[in-house]
């Protein structure tokens, strides 16, 4: 039984131009012709056509794919092996790729492009992406959530170690504040809230005013805040919450 080359290019998945040129370059040569001259191909002719497929999806150029073929010492099943270890050697390469990939894919997803090493080193005991699922079901659909995306994903581990370094200052000027008596409302603690909320418009989104009050009512409503930031002083996210909802209101 013969095949047509139209045939043969449906079967096969390729083109009839490419089974044309295969042909041209003796790749792989009709077994017949018609009457009419017409190309017809024999069931040989489509087990070679198998092998130059496996071969050129490997990556293997058509000269070096003629030579495999019309090897004498090669027989069938040499081909078979060969082409089952390199397909082998290939799915081991592209696991690797898949999951670099996926490695990469996360850590743009959450922002934080570090090491294990440079987030200790960053961030101490305190894992960042703790409540990364939390946080984007709750503001995933928000413009701040994704202008923090962009920025982070930028961010090198000096940048995450300047960022730490200027919220703990913020940080050790409301504690100040706090041991020396100064109220929340006052000029002073206010002048303090408001350097945090310029910190975050600088390292993590446009925070408006608005905005920070829900964050400082957001240190005392939801315990995990409020324990993590009275870990530096007791009362501290009630102060900082004051002194924040005294600045927006000084804005309004």
């Amino acid at each position: 039984m013969s095949y047509s080359v139209g045939q043969v290019a449906e079967f096969a998945g390729v083109t009839v131009r490419t089974l044309h040129h295969y042909d041209e370059i003796g790749l792989l040569v009709p077994s017949e012709r018609n009457r009419a001259g017409h190309r017809r191909y024999s069931d040989a002719d489509l087990d070679r056509l198998q092998q130059i497929l496996f071969y050129r999806e490997l990556g293997f150029p058509l000269d070096e794919v003629a030579a495999l073929l019309d090897d004498p010492d090669a027989n069938p099943r040499e081909h078979l092996r060969r082409q089952h270890r390199l397909l082998t050697e290939r799915i081991a390469r592209l696991q690797k790729m898949a999951a670099a990939v996926e490695t990469a894919m996360e850590a743009k997803k959450m922002g934080i492009n570090l090491t294990p090493e440079e987030k200790f080193e960053v961030f101490g005991d305190h894992d960042p992406d703790q409540y990364e699922e939390e946080v984007e079901q709750r503001w995933g659909d928000t413009e701040a959530y994704a202008e923090s995306k962009r920025r982070q994903a930028s961010y090198t581990k000096e940048d995450w170690l300047r960022i730490q370094r200027e919220g703990d200052e913020v940080t050790r000027r409301f504690v100040a504040l706090m041991e020396a008596g100064v109220a929340p409302d006052s000029e002073e603690a206010m002048d303090a809230a408001e350097e945090h909320r310029q910190w975050m418009c600088r390292n993590h989104y446009e925070c408006s005013h608005e905005l920070h009050s829900c964050i400082g009512e957001m240190y005392v409503s939801d315990q995990r805040f409020t324990v993590n930031i009275d870990k530096t002083k007791p009362g501290l996210a009630a102060y900082e919450r004051d002194a924040i909802v005294a600045n927006a209101n000084r804005h309004a």
